[in-house]
């Protein structure tokens, strides 16, 4: 029987964290289930789609949103579905928060889809984190780069309309994170002063050398360490994952090396940019441009392949090319030089804040077939001259993105600083991880 003199205590209330993406888990594939194996932290998902299922996270699906309407103005076709995400979870949300009490401390949120535009209105107590990956210009960055195609108004129109999920939602940010320096420099100045600089974090433990590897192609070829092949990874084959550029550097090599093989990984829609004009994909467009200087029997597209299967081939390739835009920074970049995979990049912003040209790897010219093919010469010649090269790029990966080491203890922490409570300033808030 209790001591009428001694009060009752309420049981402490666990710490309740929302994560919120488009895709779950997104960007939060770690972080989420790592935050949910605290006894003391309560971790819910929300996603689109149903059928997420992960011990310890409980999985809400808010449902795919109507398209734009038949008349909208094409500038704002993705503002009007980004407002109608936005509605389909808030209203999910109130649903939750007026039959269980549903009231998280801290929302983490990737808002470019649209979830991030009401939060704040239904759920006003929560601290809001949110995942800032890319802020659009007309100049600077990716519209613009490619000197064939100048920038129109209505190509620097478009971009600045195509801010304004991102803008409503900054206003309701209590604090963010972008993966790269480079891509929170994009954000405008009053926003960069709440961004702190915090990759996703690569998992080095899985992504690893090893000697023993053998990635096999789709018709059956196998590659070994040391076989002379190269590689190039991408979502979608195309231009601003340069994609063009390479191809035309492969023709070259072929030339040069008869023994050379290329291991093509991607898909053959359009993730950025556009269709070609005449074709139905990128492939097909360079294909034919190139036609009779390919031997086609030495280049291997294999679409899209498995995740361990990926990290097999950046295990046994002899050079692996990463070019980009000035755009988002690929994981792919990240885990191939994980694997050991010496990495030969575009010198691009994204890629040169993490390659330093001839330390921990080599830098190309994006548009320059020809000095693309002479880099990929230089180390198929001479092997054993560039291992250094290849081993510093994993390091230089470990000590700066490692997952359990580097970024995961900064994301939780950080999670945990703003779920009670406190912002971070921008001195001691930049992770730089």
């Amino acid at each position: 029987m209790t001591d009428p003199a001694t009060p009752a205590v309420a049981p402490r209330r666990k710490l309740r964290a929302l994560f919120v993406h488009q895709n779950f888990p997104g960007q939060y594939a770690h972080l989420a289930p790592a935050l949910a194996q605290h006894p003391d932290v309560e971790v819910w998902g929300a996603g689109e789609k149903e059928g997420y299922a992960v011990p310890g996270i409980r999985y809400v699906a808010y449902g795919a949103p109507r398209g734009p309407g038949e008349h909208t103005h094409r500038y704002i076709r993705g503002l009007e579905a980004h407002i109608r995400r936005g509605q389909l979870l808030a209203n999910r949300l109130v649903q939750l928060r007026d039959s269980e009490g549903f009231r998280p401390d801290v929302i983490v949120c990737h808002p470019g889809w649209g979830e991030g535009l009401y939060l704040k209105d239904v759920l006003p107590q929560a601290r809001t984190l949110y995942y800032w990956e890319f802020y659009y210009n007309a100049f600077g960055q990716d519209l613009g780069f490619d000197p064939s195609r100048a920038v129109s108004l209505d190509d620097a129109a478009r971009a600045r309309t195509l801010n304004a999920t991102q803008l409503i939602a900054l206003q309701t940010a209590d604090w963010g994170v972008s993966p790269t320096r480079w891509q929170k420099s994009r954000y405008p100045d009053w926003a960069q002063r709440r961004i702190t600089v915090l990759h996703e974090g690569v998992d080095t433990t899985r992504c690893a050398p090893r000697a023993d590897a053998v990635f096999r192609t789709p018709e059956g070829r196998e590659f070994r360490r040391g076989d002379p092949v190269i590689s190039y990874v991408a979502r979608n084959l195309e231009p601003y994952r340069g994609f063009p550029s390479f191809m035309r550097a492969l023709a070259l090599l072929q030339a040069e090396r008869p023994d050379l093989h290329a291991v093509v990984v991607g898909g053959n829609e359009v993730s950025y940019g556009s269709k070609p004009e005449g074709a139905e994909s990128w492939k097909e467009r360079m294909l034919g441009d190139l036609a009779g200087r390919l031997d086609l029997s030495r280049i291997h597209f294999t679409g899209r392949v498995a995740y361990d299967a990926l990290h097999d081939l950046f295990r046994v390739t002899r050079a692996h090319l990463y070019l980009t835009y000035p755009f988002v920074l690929s994981w792919s970049m990240l885990e191939a030089m994980a694997c050991g995979a010496l990495v030969i990049g575009s010198a691009t912003p994204p890629v040169e804040e993490v390659i330093e040209h001839g330390v921990n790897g080599l830098l190309v010219p994006f548009f320059e077939p020809e000095r693309i093919a002479e880099a990929v010469l230089r180390v198929l010649a001479d092997e054993a001259g560039h291992a250094h090269l290849a081993e510093a790029g994993r390091r230089s990966v470990v000590e700066r993105y490692d997952l359990r080491q580097v970024c995961l203890p900064r994301q939780l922490a950080l999670v945990q600083h703003l779920a009670a409570g406190r912002l971070p300033t921008t001195a001691d808030g930049d992770a730089d991880a």
